[in-house]
Order: structure tokens, then C-alpha cells, then sequence
């Protein structure tokens, strides 16, 4: 019987209710008395220098509070980048300032060259229209193979040039050369992970605030990360006070990344805020979101394998030129290094490795995580080079990956990281239960039939989520601490409220959350309120992204629920003269061992807050306890993925026929939450697969900067997915066990997609070995004709 309460149940999401009836309260939604509206003008040249920025007439019209241009920064902090990579010759990557508004120089198009604020947001709009701007406009660097080969082109002309970094990590070049001149076979592939705008449902909104009274200034924003916009904003931006500093993200709507970093109309309105005396607020269109959110992927790479004469692995190395954009986004130099890098072995035995990445500035909009970050895009470039060097040795390519997986745990990889657990030859046999390959033949029959190519595509992935432990990711270049925390208040009625440095944009965490602690206890989950978004009144945590929320701050509510049910049995100790030792909790009732004395769990909470029956002198009145949870490693989820496809020869058109995913994500709290991740994560996945990607000119001018041009994958383009999570190697280091599920789906489909194209193809008699996404149409028309 499934359960219908506790960890293990599908209960549903209660936050849900406020969602579905259109309660919820998002940043957009808050609206502040006496509140201006920002507007920003923003360059749409993508390179050029600010000779000019001439406000007088605007300033003048109808409505117009202030306009700020960047001379009203100068001598304020720029946006941070949050992680520092040391290159290859032990030197720290090349860093430019990031202004709030642009100083001397745009560099992309979409940055902010002046902001209007207005008694209405038309007016604001109004008025930037008649700034008058003179731009000399410079030649514009997009292609990043051209932006490291011509020197006199550079995004940042205080640096050398527009190498950010070259990083090489892994194993040494003797290892490689001794791998790759005795293989005896070398598979080489060049492929694309192709640039993708993130696209939540709610665009970025923020509103600051500023209360003169007290000197503190508050920002509602679009988060992921609260504590981490006040850490960063106060501290590196405008020198506030973390105590003078209150960040709110309230309901968010989606994320997928791109509300992880801190952005300049955060800050500038913050600061504006206090500049005029009243709140300040921005809302960012659709088509600024295309131009202004950090942008995901965009990795251009040559991947090596070497083989032996049995087709086991002896060496793999890759040769990656990624995207940074004009700027360096908060997490970006760690997404193609050590997001990236350490998951090349992925679920195989690969004895060296070796990867190197060139990160390159170019006068496009700033790329960092997007859902995965540097996990799909290791995989992608794993599974297709496994998928292809198996058509060349004449192996079948599950068997291949069966062949050469890991199978015991701990396993060290060459690239740094030590898997604890797992069992991928189960997750391959759960696919392989899902899809009935043996009747592929008939369903290909079927399809020819109706003039299609009909192909199979598997693959499989492994993750590395929690993103953690503070010390190791401080010796790799982060600049912060990656813990998580909790505080658990019990209310003398029994009831508690748990306040989790987490934040949620559609996990779950309202739902997930009050079954941890309610099953530790035994009592009803509606006696557990979460609390979280406000830095005001939750403890200090980093944020959520990385599938970290339940491995990292689910453990930290776990260990700060310990501390309340130790000290809880401490009193119920004394109100039933018993040792502490003794006592048992189950189901809400303390118990003496071996007795049939009990007290009930709202008796004890009641007795902790009238303390009459327990002596002070030994316990303080009370039941609140904090817990900062540092994990000791990674977890790492792992799966396979299979997919099958229908490709139309006369059109080049692809659809997907069908989807299995089986994932171990360690121990499942909320199977149903579970099962939804993984869809949302399939959904952008083959969406990166087929249908989406961000395409620049020569000019750096952005040509698919609307749902027109960028094309959002449907519910038509989707079929009904069969996913399974009953494969289960719980975590060995945290106290749930779980691993994480909410990238899994967008790290594993790509290559499953391809590779079923792929197959489709050279099984209708087309010699095509690769496709870069997206596999539009065009694009696959083009390859089965040359």
C-alpha cells in the first residue's frame, strides 16, 4: 500500500492551493506607497563607446523623478562574480568590473546605459526615448574562436585579451599520451551545447525600499538565493550593512538558474531607492528578459576517445571553448570547470582524463548556470562520443555501457571526485524493462510504413547535486560558503515552524519540508509551517539550485529537529521520572522503554513553555533550536535514458515518440514531486534537443529575442513520459539518503534525443554521424542531404 502520510508519500502540494486560485504573491505583485517606476535604456549596439549621454531634455518631461547614468556609480562596487578559477599556470582568471550602469563602454546589447524613474512606469519609458546618446560603435566580438585569434578585438580593453581562463584539470599530459598512443581505437567528435535563455514564467521584478527612520533599506526580489543577492549586494555593490540590509524573494515563479545571480537592477534599485526617498520599482518585459537574464550553455568542444582492442576505456579528453559573455555572472567561471570537468567520467571506468577549457569574453549577454550547469553539458558530450564510438567498433551501445560502468563503490574518478554509491547496471535494467527494445523492429516496420525513419536513442548520466562541502569548493575558487541551515520553532501547543535558508521557485519545499519533520516526530504534517524567502527572519543560508534543497537544507532541518526531540525527551524524562535513555518517541507519544508510561508530544511542548514540572536548573524553558549543515561530499543521482523517435525524411522534421527515464535519486520524500521534476526536466531537455537556441549575428545583434525567433518547446512537442525512481542507493553521508532529482531530466535527455536521431538516420541509409542542436527541421533536412 503506498504510504498517505510522511516521507515516501505522494502527499500534494499544499502550496499549490494558493497557486491554482491566484493567491500567490509574487515581487511583481507588491506595490509600495508612494512608489516610482524604473525604466532602463539599454544599449542596442553591442560594442561601442559612451561619448555622449545627454538627460537634459529628458529630465524636463512629465513625471520625471531622477535619471541616473553611470557617473552617479562612480566610486560604487560593480556586480561580483562569486567564484575565482586559477588557470592552468596557477594564475587567477582575468576579471573586469561589471558597473551597475555602463561607464565609458557598452558591451553587449541589452546593457543598461541610464535608468528613468517616473511617477509611472509609461512616463519612465517616455523619457528614456529622449535621452539623447552618442555611441561610436566598435566591432563587435561574437565568435569566440575569433575573439581569441584577433587581439586587437577585446570586450575589456583593460585586460591582455578576451581569455578569461585556460584551465586544464584531470589527469597529466604523460597519462593521456600513454592512453591515446596505444588505443586501439580513437573516436573524435566536435559538437556544440548550444546557448539557451532560461524563459521562467515570471520575468525578474525588483523593488527597493528605503526607510529612513532606521537607515535600513529592503529589496523585494526574484530569487533563489536571498541571503546571497544581501551578502553580495551589501557588502560588494553599495556597502550596506548586512544588519541594514533585508532581502525578500517571495513566491517565485520559476527559475531554472537564472534568478541564482545577483543583477544590476537589483542594486540599482536599491540604491535609488534611498537616492530619491521612496520606493523604486522595476519590472523587466519579456524582451528585456531575452537581453538581460544570464544565458545558459553555449560550449563549443572536441571530444577523444581512446579504446582498447576489447573496447574498454584507456583515455578521454576534451578541448572546450565556453562562453562568458561581456561580463562574469556570479557563478559563471565554475559552470564549464569544476561544475563541468569533474563529471567527464561519468557512470564509466575511465583510468585518464583530461579537460581543458578555454572561458572567452565576448560582447553577448553574460552566460552562467542554467538547469544542470556543466552537468549537461559533460553529459552530452560523454554519451554522443560513447554513442558514436559504438557504431564505429561495431558494439551495441548498451551493451558498451554495461560493459565498461562502474560497479564498485567508492569509486575515485580521474577528475577529482569519488562517487559513493550506486548501481548503474539497475537503473540500465529498469530502461530496459520500460521501453521493450526487442519490439523496436516491429515499431520501425510501422513507421517505414508511413514513410518515416523511426530511430532508439539511450544514454546514460550521473550528477554531482548538494552543492558543497564549503571546504572543498573554497580550495576550487568559491567565494562563499555552501552550507544550508535551519531554524525549528515549537510552539507550546505543539505546533512548529521551521525557517530554512532555502528558498523555493517551485520545488516543493512547503510540502517536501513538513514531511521530513513530521515523520520524525509522528505527527500530522499540517502541524509544520515553513518559512523561508526573507532574510529578516530565516537563518543564513546559500540558496537553492544544484538540486541541493533536500540534501543540504532538508538535512539541516533534520539535524535541528534532532536537537528539539533530544531536548524534548529531556522533559518528558522528568515528568515521567524516568532516564533520559529510557525514552522512546513514536507516532507523538514519548514512551519509558519497557513500561506503559507515555506522555503525549503536545504535553511535552506544553510543559517546555510552563516549565512546573522539570527543574530549570538543568534545562531552560523553551523549544527552538538552529542547525548549519555542511555535507561532508557530493551526492550523485545517476540513471539511464532512452528515447525513440519518428523522423519525417521529406520535411527533416523529428518527433519524439516516446521518453523512459529511471533515475536513482537515493531515498524519494515526495514520489509525486519527484515524478513532476523529472517531467519539467525532460520538457527542457528535448527542448534544448530540438527546438531552442540563442543565435547572435556578426554585429553581436540578437536575432531570437522573442518567442518569434526562440522557439519554447509545447505540450504537442512532448510525448507522455514513463519515468522511474525505484532504483534506489541511498546517499551515504547525509541523513535522508537523498541525492536529488530537480536537473536530472535536463541533464540526461539531450543525448538521448540525439542519439535516437542519429540512429533514425543512419538506419534509413544517411551517413550522418552528428547533429548540433537544436535538430531543427533545417538542420536535419540539410544533414540526410549533404
Amino acid at each position: 500500500m503506498p504510504k498517505d502520510h510522511g516521507i515516501g508519500a505522494s502527499t500534494k502540494r499544499r502550496e499549490d492551493v494558493r497557486f491554482l486560485t491566484g493567491k500567490g504573491r509574487y515581487t511583481d505583485d507588491i506595490s509600495l506607497p508612494g512608489q516610482a517606476y524604473v525604466y532602463f535604456l539599454r544599449s542596442d549596439v553591442a560594442h561601442g563607446r559612451l561619448n555622449k549621454v545627454d538627460t537634459s531634455v529628458a529630465q524636463n518631461m512629465p513625471g520625471v523623478v531622477r535619471i541616473f547614468t553611470g557617473a552617479d556609480f562612480e566610486g560604487v562596487g560593480g556586480i561580483p562574480c562569486g567564484w575565482q578559477v586559477t588557470d592552468r599556470h596557477g594564475n587567477p582568471m582575468q576579471e573586469p568590473p561589471h558597473p551597475v550602469l555602463a561607464q565609458g563602454k557598452v558591451r553587449h546589447v541589452g546593457d543598461p546605459i541610464a535608468a528613468v524613474v517616473a511617477e509611472t512606469a509609461a512616463q519612465a519609458r517616455n523619457a528614456a526615448e529622449a535621452i539623447e546618446l552618442d555611441i561610436e560603435e566598435l566591432p563587435a566580438v561574437v565568435d569566440m574562436a575569433g575573439a581569441l585569434s584577433d587581439g586587437s578585438a577585446k570586450v575589456h580593453d583593460e585586460l591582455d585579451n578576451n581569455l578569461c581562463y585556460d584551465w586544464v584539470f584531470g589527469s597529466d599530459d604523460a597519462a593521456m599520451e600513454a592512453a591515446f598512443s596505444s588505443a586501439a581505437h580513437v573516436t573524435t567528435l566536435e559538437l556544440v551545447n548550444n546557448r539557451l535563455v532560461a524563459n521562467p514564467m515570471e520575468p525578474r521584478v525588483a523593488v527597493g525600499d528605503y526607510n529612513s527612520t532606521n537607515d535600513e533599506s529592503t529589496l523585494y526580489t526574484t530569487s533563489q538565493n536571498p541571503h546571497v543577492i544581501r551578502l553580495l549586494m551589501g557588502a560588494f555593490v553599495l556597502g550596506i550593512p548586512e544588519h541594514k540590509l533585508r532581502v525578500i524573494a517571495p513566491d517565485v515563479g520559476g527559475g531554472f538558474g537564472s534568478k541564482i545571480f545577483h543583477y544590476a537592477e537589483e542594486a540599482f534599485c536599491t540604491f535609488a531607492a534611498k537616492a530619491i526617498g521612496r520606493p523604486v520599482k522595476w519590472t523587466a518585459s519579456r524582451s528585456e528578459a531575452f537581453i538581460t537574464d544570464a544565458h545558459g550553455r553555449d560550449h563549443v568542444t572536441k571530444i577523444e576517445l581512446a579504446m582498447d582492442a576489447d573496447n574498454n576505456f584507456t583515455g578521454l579528453r576534451t578541448h572546450t571553448m565556453a562562453n562568458m559573455g561581456a561580463y562574469l555572472s556570479t557563478f559563471a567561471p565554475s559552470v564549464p570547470t569544476y561544475l563541468h570537468g569533474t563529471l567527464m567520467a561519468g557512470n564509466y571506468k575511465t583510468p585518464a582524463i583530461q579537460v581543458n577549457v578555454k572561458a572567452v569574453f565576448t560582447n553577448t549577454v553574460p552566460v552562467d548556470a542554467y538547469r544542470g550547469a556543466g552537468r549537461p553539458e559533460a553529459t552530452f558530450q560523454l554519451e554522443r562520443v560513447v554513442d558514436k564510438a559504438a557504431r564505429e567498433v561495431g558494439a551495441d551501445p548498451v551493451a558498451l555501457r554495461r560493459q565498461i560502468c562502474v560497479t564498485s563503490f567508492p569509486y575515485e574518478t580521474p577528475v577529482a571526485v569519488a562517487y559513493d554509491t550506486g548501481d548503474y547496471n539497475a537503473t540500465m535494467d529498469k530502461l530496459m524493462e520500460m521501453v521493450d527494445r526487442d519490439g523496436f523492429e516491429a515499431r520501425a516496420a510501422e513507421s517505414a510504413k508511413a514513410g518515416k525513419l523511426r530511430g532508439f536513442g539511450v544514454n546514460t548520466y550521473i550528477e554531482a547535486c548538494g552543492i558543497a562541502p564549503s571546504a572543498l569548493v573554497g580550495q576550487l575558487g568559491a567565494r562563499a560558503g555552501l552550507y544550508e541551515s535551519a531554524t525549528v520553532r515549537v510552539n507550546a501547543t505543539g505546533g512548529l515552524v521551521v525557517m530554512t535558508g532555502s528558498h523555493s521557485h517551485g520545488q516543493g519545499h512547503e510540502t517536501a519540508f513538513p514531511q521530513v519533520v513530521a515523520d520524525m516526530i509522528g505527527i500530522p504534517e499540517n502541524m509544520v509551517e515553513v518559512v523561508h524567502g526573507d532574510t529578516a527572519n530565516t537563518p543564513m543560508g546559500m540558496g537553492t539550485y544544484g538540486s541541493r534543497s533536500l540534501a543540504v537544507g532538508g538535512s539541516a532541518i533534520v539535524r535541528a529537529t534532532e536537537k528539539i526531540i533530544n531536548k524534548a525527551k529531556k522533559i518528558a524524562a522528568h515528568l515521567m521520572e524516568a532516564s533520559e535513555g529510557d525514552i522512546e518517541l513514536k507516532d507523538g507519544q514519548f514512551t519509558v522503554a519497557g513500561t506503559d508510561k507515555s506522555v503525549a508530544w503536545g504535553d511535552v511542548t506544553l510543559a517546555a513553555y510552563v516549565p512546573h514540572n522539570y527543574p530549570l536548573e538543568e534545562l531552560e524553558p523553551g523549544l527552538e533550536e538552529t542547525a548549519f549543515y555542511d555535507p561532508s561530499n557530493f551526492t550523485y543521482p545517476a540513471g539511464a535514458y532512452a528515447c525513440e523517435v519518428e523522423v519525417d525524411p521529406e520535411t527533416g522534421k523529428v518527433t519524439v515518440c516516446s521518453f523512459a527515464a529511471a533515475d536513482d535519486f537515493g531515498n524519494v520524500v515526495n514520489p509525486m514531486i519527484v515524478e513532476g521534476q523529472v517531467h519539467g526536466g525532460l520538457a527542457q531537455g528535448i527542448g534544448q534537443a530540438l527546438l531552442e537556441g540563442v543565435s547572435y549575428d556578426e554585429n553581436g545583434q540578437l536575432l531570437s529575442a522573442s518567442y518569434m525567433d526562440y522557439a519554447m518547446p509545447r505540450a504537442d512537442d512532448l510525448p507522455s513520459f514513463a519515468v522511474d525512481h525505484s532504483c534506489v542507493t541511498p546517499c551515504t553521508h547525509n541523513p535522508l539518503g537523498v541525492k536529488g532529482c530537480g536537473e536530472a531530466g535536463a541533464i540526461g535527455s539531450p543525448p538521448a534525443v540525439v542519439n535516437a536521431v542519429v540512429d533514425a538516420l543512419q538506419r534509413g541509409g544517411h551517413n550522418v554521424t552528428h547533429i548540433d542542436m537544436p535538430l531543427s527541421p533545417a538542420r536535419v533536412w540539410q544533414a540526410m542531404n549533404g
